[in-house]
């Protein structure tokens, strides 16, 4: 490979050498004796030192249920959990009353979807209107979609009658603008990665509000693939609600977040219903919080928020432009490499234009399991399965894939031992 000149904006090598100092894991010796090339950020994102110390801080200091009592630890453990939501507010350029924390991003697009079903069943109210769904509307979808964003829609138009229906792709797997016109007057949301977990190409969004607007409908974003990787606005990008996951940004497992604009959040009837969500009850009835707390029935994950709200700030000090900036010229590296091997097939678009550092192939004649034990041999980790999308590995004629993903950390060195790994395994299994 030619070595390239760093992108502007680009970390340089001081500076990325600093960055993958803050994060312990990286020193993490393989199987073959090397430390480990860990490619695989888009299923999980390894976390700075930082992070892992705040949400063990909070255990050893502050552990204390929130919202209750009048005592130091449960004040701290309050300011912390609100702490959070005003920093992912901030983050995403929305407000924090407008935050519901979840416990991952598949979490929160089932909230959404029930809540629909709930206000589709008569409850909620006239303000709840725009979310009724019923016989004749229609939910739009993509075939690029992680299942998290397929399956409860299919589940919820299911149990209403409404039609699903959704835009199809171009030959290298973007969304195909010209298809844009599934989106009839009958459609009432159009739920839609911002970000393909397996392509890695954004999707037109522009393109597709404009479409949900003309016709009234609500647009729900996926941003799990996008909020590590690129600045997020989510009011410039004109969506009424995204979901997003700490574990890949940096930030611990075990929570997730639903942005929804404030006027849909109080139309919207919960979805679990309990403790911490009660504004009174009596043995004939409740009535609920106003959001966002009616939708956070129950216990809270309070230390990993407080780890998340560390990554953020992570995040933040490294800057997001510079983030795009260096992990694009390593998609470029990336994708030219693994172009230039024979019988390596790369999944999605070809150049680095409006996509992240997210590359699926499949090696003709081998198994993605079987590449990626050979690339485990050598210290390399990536995914291989069909990455919770099989319809669009279906539209690529494959059954699985395997898939190399960059994060912040990533190093052209890494680059490199990806591309000498995958030339292995061609010749490891009869290619030239």
């Amino acid at each position: 490979m030619t070595p390239r000149e760093p992108a502007p904006g680009a970390f340089t090598d001081a500076e990325l050498e600093r960055i993958r100092a803050d994060f312990p894991i990286l020193g993490r010796i393989g199987r073959g004796g090397r430390p480990i090339a860990y490619l695989d950020a888009s299923a999980t994102s390894q976390k700075p030192a930082c992070v892992i110390d705040a949400e063990a801080d909070f255990y050893r200091t502050s552990n204390a249920a929130v919202h209750r009592g009048t005592h130091l630890l449960g004040d701290e453990a309050t300011s912390a959990f609100e702490d959070g939501r005003t920093a992912l507010a901030r983050f995403i350029g929305g407000r924090p009353d407008e935050i519901v924390w979840t416990k991952n991003a598949t979490e929160a697009i089932n909230l959404v979807a029930l809540s629909i079903g709930h206000a589709s069943a008569g409850r909620g109210g006239r303000a709840a209107q725009r979310l009724r769904l019923g016989e004749g509307d229609r939910i739009v979808v993509s075939r690029a979609e992680h299942h998290a964003n397929l399956i409860p829609w299919q589940e919820l138009c299911a149990r209403t009658g409404a039609e699903l229906a959704w835009l199809d792709l171009t030959p290298d797997g973007r969304i195909d603008p010209a298809t844009l016109g599934v989106i009839t007057e009958s459609t009432r949301l159009v739920a839609v990665t911002h970000v393909s977990n397996v392509t890695g190409a954004l999707s037109p969004v522009e393109a597709i509000t404009a479409a949900a607007r003309a016709v009234g409908a609500l647009v729900l974003l996926d941003t799990c693939q996008s909020s590590a990787h690129l600045p997020i606005d989510v009011r410039a990008l004109d969506a009424d609600f995204a979901v997003l996951s700490s574990h890949k940004m940096l930030g611990p497992t075990g929570v997730g977040a639903l942005w929804g604009r404030r006027e849909l959040l109080e139309a919207m009837p919960p979805v679990l219903t309990g403790g911490s969500m009660i504004a009174h009850v009596d043995m004939g009835g409740a009535t609920y919080m106003d959001p966002p707390e009616r939708f956070e029935a129950g216990s809270q994950p309070v230390a990993q928020i407080a780890g998340w709200t560390r990554a953020l700030d992570y995040l933040t000090g490294l800057g997001m432009d510079r983030i795009a900036a260096h992990e694009r010229e390593l998609t470029a590296l990336m994708l030219d490499a693994v172009a230039s091997i024979d019988g390596v097939r790369v999944l999605g678009p070809a150049d680095d234009e409006d996509r992240i550092g997210v590359v699926a192939f499949a090696v003709d004649g081998v198994h993605p399991h079987d590449v990626g034990q050979v690339m485990d041999a050598d210290d390399v980790a990536v995914r291989v399965g069909h990455h919770c999308a099989i319809p669009l590995h279906s539209f690529f004629g494959v059954r699985s894939s395997a898939r190399a993903s960059i994060a912040p950390t990533t190093s052209r060195d890494e680059i490199h031992r990806l591309v000498d790994s995958l030339a292995r395994v061609r010749s490891y299994f009869g290619g030239r």
